[in-house]
């Protein structure tokens, strides 16, 4: 599996652990995750830290989550990223868009 989903119920804190690749094949978990039907939580942690790579598709689902979040009052934290996952997302500006750990 690509993706592992915890829900902390009493923080409402979902919490998406990928897998080596966030990219498009993980859409749809990702989607039924914290999407689709799923009312927004009141906070999301993104945990990269077995992620190698990630492409172009993995920075949408991002922009996706922030916007049914609530966009700018939206809490998610983007965490364990090695040094070039958060390069790219720095320079994609997504440091201004989420929390980085």
């Amino acid at each position: 599996m690509n993706l592992n989903v915890q829900h902390d119920i009493e923080q409402d804190c979902l919490t998406l652990q990928l897998g080596q690749h966030f990219d498009f094949s993980v859409h749809r978990q990702f989607h039924e995750a914290c999407l689709g039907e799923r009312k927004p939580s009141r906070s999301y942690v993104i945990d990269l830290g077995e992620v190698e790579s990630m492409d172009s598709s993995a920075l949408g689902m991002l922009l996706l989550l922030r916007e049914h979040a609530g966009g700018d009052r939206a809490e998610i934290r983007i965490v364990n990223a090695h040094s070039a996952l958060r390069g790219t997302l720095r320079v994609a500006g997504f440091d201004k868009l989420f929390t980085l750990h």
